[in-house]
């Protein structure tokens, strides 16, 4: 059943549903003044507080790999509820880290609450989802996602507007706050939890790297990947630092992308029915080129029009997410076996992780190397993602099924 928008009743998931907009909330306050919190609360420069979380960071990366064995073992709900509790005792601790050592230790704790949170989300979403709403589902809880995410932004522009100590710490409280609300909301969601199966760890972890279709899904997810990427990491450098157009065009960029992905992601979801889903991967990589194309050519025009085309092109950016997000998840969640879908959707996350720890360092070496040379390589990056998963359907049968399509199960 849907509602005007294309997404799905939520009925009696709406404390999970809740749980996820309570965390993002949080997510959402925290992460943009991050760095700024680090430089107003503590003696430690910008390059240390980068290291920091850059180290946490390469370090938490294996995580997704224990999170998928505890998840098939003890259920998602179980290792959701865990990851909650873990980031508020993570979150809280900042309020005393002042050193190197100290952040990078609790960056980790909390990143391995992040891993925990989100590695169990997909097998939650496949469960309370039937075959045929399963973009829908994913589709609605990326839009809610970002709700959460905007209104947490909101709320950090106030306290970098106030700018005090006592305004960052509050931030920090705050984020705490939301994932113990996040907790206690999830202690009223059934415990979606897989029968056993007499398969140990090892076992379980052979037969999922020696899937070759499931690891040309992760190769393939790489790409679009990288493109999403592109937002947080990319566009704000080049908007005002390549371009030099005014700070608050990047506002104004997040500003379009998330009320898109709000009232847009169902009515993509039903738009596209009945599309297979590789081509609808492979579509989402493409209206990425096309956008790429478009910040390449506001570098060269007057500020005014620049400031159009960047914005029609954050538009068409949005696009593909929209297209490619709920598609690239259902199909990761449908290819897995129910009793190994925790370890499936682990390695399908770690293309996540690795994106995040590559993309920074990436982007901004190719920003530095010309003005158009980012989005030279992440065309060709798309154009080969997009023909690549075009032949996916031959091996993993999941990618071949037409979107909302209905299976027996």
């Amino acid at each position: 059943m849907l509602n005007r928008l294309g997404f799905p009743r939520v009925g009696e998931h709406r404390r999970f549903v809740a749980a996820m907009l309570a965390d993002t909330v949080g997510s959402g306050l925290f992460l943009p003044v991050t760095l700024l919190y680090f430089l107003g609360t503590t003696d430690l420069s910008l390059v240390e507080i980068g290291s920091a979380l850059s180290l946490s960071a390469l370090l938490t990366m294996p995580g997704a790999f224990a999170v998928g064995s505890l998840v098939d073992r003890f259920g998602p709900r179980a290792l959701m509820l865990v990851g909650n509790l873990v980031q508020a005792t993570g979150m809280v601790a900042y309020l005393w880290a002042d050193s190197v050592v100290e952040v990078a230790f609790w960056t980790t704790l909390l990143n391995i609450g992040r891993q925990a949170f989100w590695g169990s989300f997909g097998n939650v979403v496949t469960a309370i989802s039937v075959p045929g709403e399963r973009e829908m589902w994913f589709g609605f809880l990326q839009a809610v996602r970002n709700l959460g995410f905007s209104v947490g932004g909101v709320l950090a522009g106030i306290a970098l507007q106030i700018g005090t100590h006592a305004a960052f710490y509050s931030v920090v409280v705050v984020n705490a706050a939301t994932f113990v609300l996040a907790f206690v909301l999830l202690l009223g969601v059934p415990d979606h939890r897989t029968a056993p199966v007499a398969d140990t760890s090892g076992e379980g972890w052979a037969v999922v790297l020696r899937d070759r279709a499931y690891l040309r899904l992760v190769l393939g997810q790489l790409g679009f990947v990288a493109g999403m990427m592109v937002l947080n990491v990319a566009l704000p450098v080049y908007v005002v630092e390549t371009v030099g157009l005014p700070g608050w065009v990047v506002g104004a960029i997040f500003t379009l992308n998330t009320a898109l992905i709000g009232l847009g992601q169902g009515l993509v979801v039903r738009r596209m029915t009945g599309r297979v889903r590789a081509r609808m991967m492979g579509l989402a990589q493409l209206v990425f080129v096309a956008s790429y194309a478009m910040f390449a050519v506001a570098g060269w025009l007057p500020v005014w029009l620049a400031v159009l085309v960047m914005l029609v092109g954050a538009a068409v950016y949005t696009g593909g997410e929209l297209v490619g997000g709920p598609v690239f998840s259902a199909t990761a969640a449908e290819a897995a076996p129910d009793h190994l879908r925790g370890r499936y959707l682990g390695l399908f996350q770690l293309s996540w992780g690795l994106g995040g720890a590559v993309a920074p360092l990436t982007f901004t070496w190719l920003l530095e190397h010309g003005q158009v040379t980012i989005w030279w390589v992440l065309a060709l990056i798309g154009l080969a993602g997009a023909a690549y998963l075009q032949r996916l359907p031959r091996v993993l049968p999941s990618s071949g099924l037409r979107i909302t399509e209905r299976v027996d199960v």
